[in-house]
């Protein structure tokens, strides 16, 4: 298996393309002992930014239902991954204290569609948006612990030499928000408060505030005025979300 990570970082040094980077990264995750691999920054599912990574070979139906979810639920494996730098099985993210009603509803749905239990190797650059490498086994094949330290070596030299091919991080052109983080930040701007925003996403008020600490300090900013304004900015509001943050109602007036 060492051996296999030393033959990978010599072949994905000479990839010239991410297609190339994806060919070499399927014929490793067979011989890792997996079926399916994703690559990706966890932004990359709801977002078309071309510096965003996306490489993976998971079934079409699988990717489909992620696409359509897209920051309208945590997704338990990122959710997990904002917790640990180190690599870790699926099965163990009860451990992690990630797994909720509606996170073991998702995996049950990936079961549906082929995939079985998985191994994931988070990635955090400062400045850059979360990311990942997953590689899953199929149905109920088992996973493969005699390799899962070989599939890290693997994983993380896969993910920088995408973010070379990518020009990840070359020209940072705003602050990262996750998708969470701008469906809190759009009903912010529309007059929304912590609590209702809480009501509206279906989260705890303290999590809605998290993720607006987490945006705010993304800017470098204090007030709810300002995130605001800097969103409108670099666009992850159009101005008739903002208007309602950005002009105070009329003496007298009330709101329906």
């Amino acid at each position: 298996m060492k051996r296999l990570a030393d033959r990978f970082a010599a072949a994905v040094s000479r990839c010239c393309s991410l297609e190339d980077l994806r060919l070499q990264l399927d014929g490793a995750c067979s011989e890792l002992g997996f079926t399916y691999f994703a690559l990706l920054h966890h932004a990359a599912l709801g977002h078309s930014r071309a510096s965003l990574i996306r490489l993976h070979n998971y079934p079409q139906g699988w990717v489909n239902q992620l696409e359509a979810e897209a920051g309208l639920i945590d997704d338990p494996v990122h959710c997990a991954c904002r917790r640990t730098s180190t690599g870790f099985a699926w099965q163990g993210l009860a451990e992690l204290g990630t797994i909720a009603p509606s996170a073991k509803q998702r995996f049950i749905a990936s079961r549906d569609h082929g995939l079985g239990e998985g191994f994931t190797i988070p990635v955090h650059v400062p400045g850059e948006p979360a990311g990942s490498c997953s590689f899953a086994a199929a149905g109920d094949a088992p996973l493969p612990y005699e390799r899962l330290q070989s599939a890290e070596l693997v994983g993380r030299l896969a993910f920088e030499m995408a973010r070379s091919l990518s020009g990840t991080g070359a020209n940072p052109d705003r602050p990262y928000l996750s998708p969470r983080e701008r469906q809190c930040l759009k009903l912010v701007a529309c007059g929304k408060t912590d609590w209702e925003v809480s009501v509206i996403l279906g989260i705890s008020v303290e999590t809605a505030r998290q993720y607006l600490k987490q945006a705010r300090q993304s800017y470098d900013v204090v007030s709810r005025t300002q995130l605001v304004v800097l969103g409108l900015r670099d666009d992850w509001l159009s101005f008739d979300d903002a208007l309602p943050a950005l002009v105070p109602p009329v003496a007298g007036s009330s709101s329906t």
